[in-house]
């Protein structure tokens, strides 16, 4: 008989960030209409923004406001003076766990954060110690500093997840139920497997798995989308750029051998999609990596507006 065995979880956390930065912009600043598959939380450090969230209305942002903007959802950020600059400070990011996902997308997201609430203050200390550091240009690819980024971004999500249960438990039911939730789960494992699997078909159809799951394609879009927050096109193309990251880190196929891989209709099509994923071309990519392991530090995985 086992005595005093104490079992550890399996975790898959599948934390991604990018395009974090703090920005001060002149007076009439704004940027153009655009949407991420991810979330993205923003908090004003100086003067008062404007964020206009289509089919949804507008939302003004002061000193030590704080918005989170869940993944699909088309905005624009401007200042809201024409004269006085503004500072704001950002980051996109990702991660997996089915519930806290679903409960940011339905109960706090694209809606203003007061700077005097909890959670304001939580997502302005967790960028501030960010963008600390990062000051030193030099060492933000070191592996020590990109480690620290992350703890700082997973004890967030840890303080996100106990501030909602705390504050929204009244009304903390899912929009989904857990028959949709395992259907979602099938077909991420489903295309996990088959973006990895190097004997499978490196081109797929969406449909197909969710035939081989037994359910309409129609209705696996709409379930995925419910449950993760983003399309099941989108999900397929992020695991494909992740293979695609590996295999230019890792091993010596060619670029048109890697586009193969991952299941690119030609060269041409795949540095194209390859840049819109990365900021960098398959061959400058590499050139990154060749030059970053002389200096012995970890890769970058790119940088987004």
């Amino acid at each position: 008989m086992l005595k005093n065995f104490i079992s550890i979880p399996t975790i898959e956390s599948g934390l991604y960030m990018f395009g974090g930065h703090k920005h001060t912009v002149n007076g009439g600043w704004s940027f153009f209409e655009q949407k991420h598959q991810v979330f993205e939380v923003m908090v004003v450090t100086d003067g008062s923004q404007l964020t206009s969230i289509r089919d949804q209305g507008s939302i003004t942002l002061g000193p030590g406001d704080v918005i989170i903007i869940a993944p699909g959802t088309l905005h624009t950020n401007s200042n809201i003076s024409k004269i006085a600059p503004m500072t704001y400070m950002c980051l996109h990011f990702d991660f997996e766990d089915v519930q806290l996902r679903s409960q940011i997308i339905s109960l706090i997201s694209n809606k203003l954060i007061p700077a005097n609430s909890q959670l304001a203050n939580v997502s302005y200390d967790m960028l501030k110690e960010i963008i600390n550091l990062c000051r030193d240009k030099k060492h933000t690819s070191d592996f020590n500093v990109q480690v620290e980024i992350e703890i700082l971004l997973l004890q967030y999500l840890k303080q996100v997840n106990l501030l909602i249960k705390k504050e929204y438990s009244h009304n903390s039911s899912l929009p989904f139920s857990n028959k949709e939730a395992q259907i979602s789960r099938d077909l991420v494992i489903a295309i996990e497997n088959r973006v990895n699997n190097d004997d499978e078909k490196p081109s797929f159809n969406f449909s197909d798995l969710c035939k081989e799951l037994g359910i309409s394609s129609g209705y696996g879009h709409r379930v995925f989308k419910k449950v993760y927050g983003t399309t099941p096109l989108h999900f397929i193309d992020r695991e494909k750029y992740k293979k695609a990251q590996r295999l230019l880190e890792y091993s010596g196929n060619s670029i048109e051998e890697v586009a193969y891989m991952v299941g690119a209709a030609n060269i041409s099509i795949f540095s194209k999609q390859f840049k819109k994923w990365s900021g960098y071309s398959p061959s400058e990519f590499r050139k990154q990596i060749i030059r970053k392991r002389s200096v012995k530090s970890k890769n970058r995985t790119g940088y987004f507006e």
